[in-house]
C-alpha cells in the first residue's frame, strides 16, 4: 500500500554505501510476518547482512549481531509458542542490557513487553518495556501516521518527521510509564497512548507505527548506522 509522500528512491537506498557488511538480525517466523520489501532491499543496499531469527523456536541469537529488526504481525496468534520460548527471551533481554540496538514496529512492540492477555489467560513476554496488552475484536487503528520526533532516540535525530501506518487490534491494557516521556508526538493517526508512540530503552526504540524506507528514508540509515556503531564498541 502507497504512503503519502514522494516515492523517489533517495540516494541512501540506491547502493551507494560500500563499507563492510554489518549482521543485522530480523525476527520473521510465523508470528512476525509484515515487512515491506523496501525496508529489507534499503538495509541491504546500505551494507546489512540480514539473518533471520525465528522467536517461537531459536533458543538464541546469532553470533555476531550488531542490530536487530522485529516488524509486525499478529503475535497473539502465536502467543503460546512466544511466551513459551523462555531461552529466546532471556537472551534478547541480556542483549538489549548489552546495548543491542532493536527496532521494534507494531508486534514487535508488543513482543518486547511485559505481557498479553487473551481470553483471561497471561502470557508473559520479553519484558523490556513495563506494558500489557490486550485484544479487541474490532481495529484499535486503522490508517495513514504521521510522527514528529519530539526527544532524543536510538535512531532518528529529534525534529524528524515519521511517515507511516497503523493497523491493530491490540491495546495498551497497562502502562507503568509516563506518557510524556515518549518519544513521539503524533501529528496523525492514534499512537501508543494519548497521542504519544516511541517507547525507549537502552538503545531499543518501539513504537506502533509501520514505517516505510522510501516514506521515511531516516529509518534505515538510522538502524544501519547504530549496528555499526556497536560493532564498534564491542
Amino acid at each position: 500500500s502507497e504512503l503519502p509522500g514522494s516515492y523517489e528512491k533517495p540516494a541512501e537506498i540506491r547502493g551507494e554505501e560500500s563499507r563492510l557488511p554489518v549482521r543485522i538480525g530480523i525476527i520473521r517466523d510465523a508470528a512476525f510476518q509484515f515487512y515491506y520489501s523496501e525496508n529489507i532491499e534499503a538495509l541491504t543496499r546500505l551494507g546489512a547482512e540480514l539473518v533471520t531469527i525465528n522467536a517461537m523456536t531459536d533458543t538464541r541469537l546469532p553470533d555476531g549481531l550488531a542490530g536487530l529488526y522485529i516488524g509486525g504481525g499478529f503475535p497473539e496468534t502465536n502467543a503460546p509458542a512466544l511466551a513459551g520460548n523462555t531461552p529466546f527471551k532471556e537472551a534478547l533481554r541480556n542483549a538489549v542490557e548489552d546495548g543491542l540496538p532493536v527496532y521494534a514496529e507494531c508486534g514487535g512492540l508488543i513482543y518486547l513487553g511485559e505481557s498479553m492477555v487473551l481470553n483471561g489467560e497471561i502470557f508473559p513476554l520479553v519484558g523490556v518495556f513495563p506494558v500489557v496488552f490486550g485484544l479487541d475484536r474490532k481495529p484499535q487503528a486503522h490508517g495513514y501516521s504521521v510522527l514528529e520526533t519530539r526527544a532524543p532516540n536510538p535512531f532518528y535525530e529529534v525534529g524528524t518527521e515519521i511517515k507511516g501506518h497503523e493497523f491493530r487490534y491490540s491495546r495498551v491494557l497497562k502502562y507503568d510509564g509516563d506518557p510524556d516521556g515518549l518519544i513521539f508526538a503524533v501529528k496523525r493517526g492514534v499512537g501508543f497512548i494519548e497521542r504519544r508512540d516511541g517507547l525507549v530503552y537502552k538503545s531499543v526504540l518501539a513504537l506502533y507505527t509501520h514505517v516505510h524506507a522510501l516514506g521515511t528514508p531516516e529509518w534505515a540509515k538510522g538502524l544501519v548506522a547504530g549496528a555499526r556503531n556497536f560493532r564498534k564498541v564491542q
